[in-house]
């Protein structure tokens, strides 16, 4: 893009150019509210750009993209406010995903997916079509994700914690998660488009057998996909996964061993990095972000173990209502603090190494 020399390394460029993809939000939001035709759309957008304290040359390449997207969007033969509304999406998707890559992009981002009953609520309609509004939510948040180069993500579903809710509740849960997992699984669905791995974490024989079923199967079904990968943590909680991994190494040292070690010797001989092997997550990366909608601050017993270096953040949003634009924000977030994120993990680690 023509703009993408004037924004490297600037963190300052990079905030003033969020700024005008702000701006411009809220310039589409007008647009489409009042139908406007595309000579005011040009308008408002050349306004909001002229207001602006960037550089003259980000505000020119700017405008320049922009005129080159109504420019394409001429070529179709669509309804006009329909297409003004497609090229400016399109436009501000590739703009505001430009100048985050100029910073870091994070590796791993995990999210809390809470608000759906309080969404179902506020919209006045039945909690289980909430969920099924956080699910399209999940999908477009995704594909932004591993859009913008994030090779993992993880959600957190269903606690073990969830189960004390009232049995109809948790039954419609539970049917929600058996059709969304197999709608995954379709062919025009975005496991098949980017080659997702996807993995279920927790206690999965808690779950039903349908529902236990089909998530084995979209492990066994994507075992073999080498794209991007997405941990479900379904029956879970972080101190019920420490728990298991402990078990497991302790029933590793007692097949293993060939002496009669006591309990109290075999626990002890368990290190760090033993433990962390037999955890749910293995060898993947520890989560740079952790997001909590809603504007909750608790992480409610999520990745307590892997979290110790991740910036958590809790926008008010309530997930069905988190879109790119609060994800854009997220990871600027991130980026404002990754040397002070980073300063902290190699002290760490180099006192681990002492």
């Amino acid at each position: 893009m023509a703009f993408s020399c004037f924004v490297q390394g600037d963190l300052a460029l990079q905030l003033e150019a969020l700024a005008i993809c702000e701006a411009f939000l809220k310039a589409l939001e007008l647009c489409v509210d009042l139908s406007v035709v595309e000579s005011d759309c040009k308008i408002v957008v050349d306004s909001l750009l002229g207001v602006t304290s960037a550089p003259w040359k980000v505000r020119q390449a700017v405008s320049e993209e922009f005129n080159s997207s109504i420019l394409k969007m001429e070529k179709h033969g669509r309804n006009l406010v329909c297409k003004i509304f497609q090229s400016i999406c399109h436009f501000l998707r590739r703009f505001l995903f430009l100048v985050l890559s100029f910073g870091p992009i994070p590796t791993h981002i995990a999210f809390i997916m809470d608000g759906n009953r309080r969404y179902a609520k506020k919209q006045h309609i039945k909690e289980g079509t909430g969920h099924a509004v956080g699910f399209a939510t999940l999908l477009s948040v995704l594909h932004s994700c591993y859009e913008m180069g994030v090779k993992y993500v993880t959600v957190y579903a269903f606690s073990i914690d969830n189960f004390k809710r009232k049995p109809e509740e948790v039954q419609v849960l539970t049917d929600i998660m058996k059709e969304k997992i197999e709608e995954l699984l379709e062919d025009e669905s975005i496991v098949r488009k980017l080659g997702l791995r996807i993995s279920f974490c927790g206690r999965l024989h808690l779950l039903t057998d349908p529902v236990r079923r089909a998530a084995e199967k979209a492990m066994a079904s994507t075992a073999g996909n080498t794209g991007p990968v997405l941990f479900v943590c379904v029956a879970y909680t972080s101190t019920d996964e420490i728990a298991r991994a402990i078990g497991k190494e302790c029933a590793r040292r007692i097949e293993g061993t060939r002496t009669s070690s006591t309990p109290q010797e075999i626990a002890s001989s368990i290190s760090v990095a033993d433990l962390e092997r037999s955890l749910d997550f293995g060898d993947c990366p520890e989560p740079d972000i952790v997001v909590r909608t809603s504007g909750e601050s608790r992480l409610s017993n999520f990745l307590l173990w892997q979290t110790s270096f991740s910036h958590l953040q809790n926008p008010s949003a309530l997930w069905p209502e988190f879109s790119v634009r609060h994800l854009i924000w997220s990871i600027l977030e991130y980026q404002k603090v990754h040397p002070y994120l980073q300063a902290r993990r190699r002290t760490a680690s180099s006192k681990k190494d002492d």
